[in-house]
């Protein structure tokens, strides 16, 4: 793992932007700031192309990232797992560089352990960070992750912890989101499991298919999700390349320590509410779980 840190490439924070000096423009910073963070919305942006972000170079960053930091899988699979999906068999580098005919889908999580890709999610979180903090205060955790998809790709139904901005490098996908905090997508007993270290992976029902909201981007395009969103993604029908960029707040945290909260006083038989969306605020439970896991309660 030591060469991880050798992989620098060129760039630096000024670089990795348009001629036009910014990834987000004025238009799509005012949808984000309008929406963000409970509405779905798709918004543009100008990092159509990248050195960092090609087949070639993502196979190189696949070759010296830890094997915890990759997954990939088929692509054919329904909108439904039970469970991880099994291996294909090919090399992680193999995958990519043939993404067009491997009929996979690939993840390469939290490339910001490597300092080139470090630089390009800083570049592109501080564009929108003054829109991030006059909602949901100080940005946390800031982690970046790529997406590598054969065409008409699936990613399974789940939800993640994270604010999330998609951004569509190449080639096309829909994803079909579903209400946050829902319970008829996700029960709160699904949430509680989760936050104490479950999986994300989520049971689909048939019923649920004309009860989400199917949004469509391409290149050029992007798609943000709310914390815990359930949602799938079908790719289009070429390879497809996407970054997203998430970070927490302490909202999230707040979120997420309730359900370890109402995780605990369920097993004691008491049936909790469920912690509130946004500006909905969560602090007590938050407070009370914090104060147990420090006690070794939990």
């Amino acid at each position: 793992m030591d060469n991880i840190q050798d992989f620098r490439g060129t760039d630096t924070a000024d670089s990795v932007f348009e001629e036009d000096g910014t990834v987000f423009n004025d238009a799509a910073r005012a949808a984000f700031a309008a929406n963000y963070p409970e509405t779905p919305h798709s918004l543009p942006h100008q990092l159509n192309t990248h050195h960092l972000l090609t087949l070639d170079a993502l196979a190189d960053l696949a070759g010296i990232m830890r094997e915890s930091s990759i997954e990939y899988n088929r692509g054919d699979l329904p909108i439904g797992v039970d469970g991880k999906p099994g291996a294909t068999g090919m090399s992680i580098q193999d995958t990519i560089r043939h993404i067009a005919t491997s009929n996979s889908w690939a993840v390469l999580k939290n490339i910001e352990q490597v300092p080139a890709y470090q630089a390009l999610l800083a570049s592109l979180l501080s564009e929108i960070q003054p829109e991030i903090e006059a909602k949901t205060g100080a940005m946390l955790r800031p982690q970046g992750f790529i997406f590598i998809s054969s065409p008409h790709a699936v990613t399974p139904y789940h939800f993640d912890p994270e604010h999330n901005i998609l951004l569509q490098l190449k080639g096309s996908k829909v994803m079909t989101q579903f209400p946050a905090g829902d319970p008829v997508f996700a029960a709160d007993t699904v949430h509680e499991s989760y936050h104490s270290g479950g999986a994300r992976e989520l049971t689909w029902q048939e019923k649920f298919a004309d009860q989400g909201t199917a949004i469509a981007i391409a290149a050029g395009e992007a798609l943000f999700v709310p914390v815990m969103a359930p949602h799938f993604v079908r790719n289009g029908p070429e390879s497809s390349i996407s970054l997203s960029i998430t970070w927490r707040s302490d909202w999230s945290f707040e979120e997420a320590d309730a359900r370890g909260f109402n995780r605990i006083i369920r097993k004691a038989g008491i049936t909790p509410a469920a912690p509130a969306r946004w500006p909905g605020s969560n602090a007590s439970k938050a407070y009370a779980y914090r104060v147990l896991r420090k006690l070794r309660l939990t």
